[in-house]
């Protein structure tokens, strides 16, 4: 009899099981289910407060953009890819502090820092993640120690019953985009590689992975092509984008820089599958026009803009027309030419931050193109050790001595893709800030052409 009970407790322990497995699916297939997510987004915002040129943007602007964008609306958060600091007098006089305190106003959700970021030395960088009031996240710049240098890698925010997981991720090429005075022991980790060991912990505990980056073209093919990253919002480029570029199980966003747009994607996220099932995504356009500006915000730049009037705002000169970055790279080694009395002159396209607009010039609009304290170096080389970018298209004497200028950036990345290409260069001479050298060809030639 005794083997007899022990089947039936056995049976019945069995079916017991069976019940709680079969009710456990039925609550898991009741719990999943499609939830929506819109992610607001920006990226490349370099301190441009004010409006560009072409009536675009401005950070009052934008921020009237994003409030009408966030009303009524439940699912929304608000992310930025990178690059707040750097590209205008009030960024490059006061190193940024007051446009992260302005920033303060915007509401960021999460942040993730770009390159320039880094322009005023790493130190600084640390006060920016301090003074904001929105978390940063990066999770490849790092110490010796392995340590990151914002407070976490990754967070999640808990949006319309989804939990979210931000990775933020800075290029590969960070060492080529500042230098090594200005990052200290701080470098980059592989940022597929380093995402991917974030994405594994991080995966369990979320229903949607968004990586945050400040990357550059090949990095964006290459996360595209990554399994369990079906998000990725995107900085670095200014260019923006049109459409979306997506593969089956992947969406990537990335807007204009200089605050000429904001970024709108709405999501309907499955839970079960922690994946994508449609979506639309707009850049809507910062038009100064027609945009009534934000009055906290708009006070807050007056301040500041104010401030730095008294040192810019003064007249220089005046174009007959437009210049874009290609005619301004030119201007700007002429003005290295004769800086220092070179032969030759070198300066990188990423260099160049702005153009030259048509009408009055002001020394601002100056700072605008060179708001970098880069200083003109220059060395004496044979002509055969000249790098070959600078031997293209002349005819060099192998055995002259040629005296070549570029800003000291170039001299401190000579291997860098923007850049000349070589190593080992010695470039001993200065001849003061390359900004003062543009500004001074530009007044003395009174007419721009």
């Amino acid at each position: 009899m005794r083997p007899r009970r022990l089947r039936t407790v056995f049976g019945l322990t069995l079916l017991t099981v069976f019940q709680l497995a079969v009710s456990q699916l039925s609550v898991s297939q009741l719990t999943a289910e499609v939830r929506t997510l819109t992610i607001l987004h920006t990226n490349d915002l370099h301190s441009r407060l004010t409006p560009l040129a072409n009536h675009h943007g401005g950070f009052a602007n934008l921020a009237t953009v994003i409030r009408d964008q966030q009303k009524g609306c439940t699912d929304c958060i608000l992310l930025n890819a990178g690059d707040l600091a750097q590209g205008s007098p009030v960024s490059t006089i006061y190193k940024a502090a007051p446009v992260f305190e302005i920033a303060n106003l915007f509401g960021f959700d999460a942040f993730t820092l770009g390159n320039h970021d880094f322009d005023y030395g790493w130190q600084q960088t640390r006060n920016f993640i301090q003074m904001s009031k929105y978390p940063m996240v990066s999770a490849n710049v790092v110490d010796a120690q392995n340590h990151t240098l914002t407070p976490q890698p990754w967070l999640i925010l808990k949006v319309n019953g989804l939990r979210v997981g931000i990775i933020g991720a800075m290029t590969d090429n960070l060492r080529y985009l500042t230098t090594t005075a200005l990052l200290g022991e701080w470098h980059t980790t592989p940022v597929v590689e380093t995402v991917r060991r974030y994405v594994t912990e991080l995966r369990p505990q979320t229903d949607l992975i968004v990586v945050l980056a400040h990357i550059g073209p090949e990095e964006e093919k290459a996360f595209l092509a990554e399994p369990n990253v079906p998000v990725i919002v995107s900085g670095h480029l200014h260019n923006g984008m049109d459409h979306a570029q997506t593969t089956p199980d992947h969406i990537l966003v990335r807007v204009k820089g200089y605050g000429e747009q904001l970024g709108r994607l709405e999501l309907k996220v499955d839970t079960a599958t922690k994946s994508v099932t449609s979506f639309t995504w707009k850049p809507i356009l910062i038009d100064a026009d027609t945009t009534k500006p934000a009055p906290d915000v708009a006070a807050l730049v007056k301040v500041w803009e104010d401030k730095v009037a008294e040192v810019v705002d003064h007249p220089l000169a005046t174009a007959k027309r437009q210049l874009p970055k290609a005619e301004v790279r030119t201007l700007l080694e002429q003005a290295m030419i004769q800086a220092s009395g070179a032969d030759f002159a070198f300066m990188n396209s990423g260099g160049v931050r702005d153009i030259l607009p048509q009408g009055q010039l002001l020394v601002r609009h100056v700072w605008n193109i060179m708001p970098f304290d880069n200083r003109v170096s220059w060395g004496v080389f044979k002509g055969r050790d000249l790098p070959d970018i600078i031997k293209k298209d002349r005819q060099i004497d192998p055995e002259k001595d040629y005296k070549l200028a570029v800003p000291d950036f170039v001299a401190a990345n000579q291997e860098a893709p923007d850049t000349l290409h070589t190593k080992g260069l010695k470039f001993e001479g200065d001849s003061g800030l390359l900004r003062d050298a543009l500004e001074t060809l530009i007044r003395n030639r009174k007419v721009i052409e």
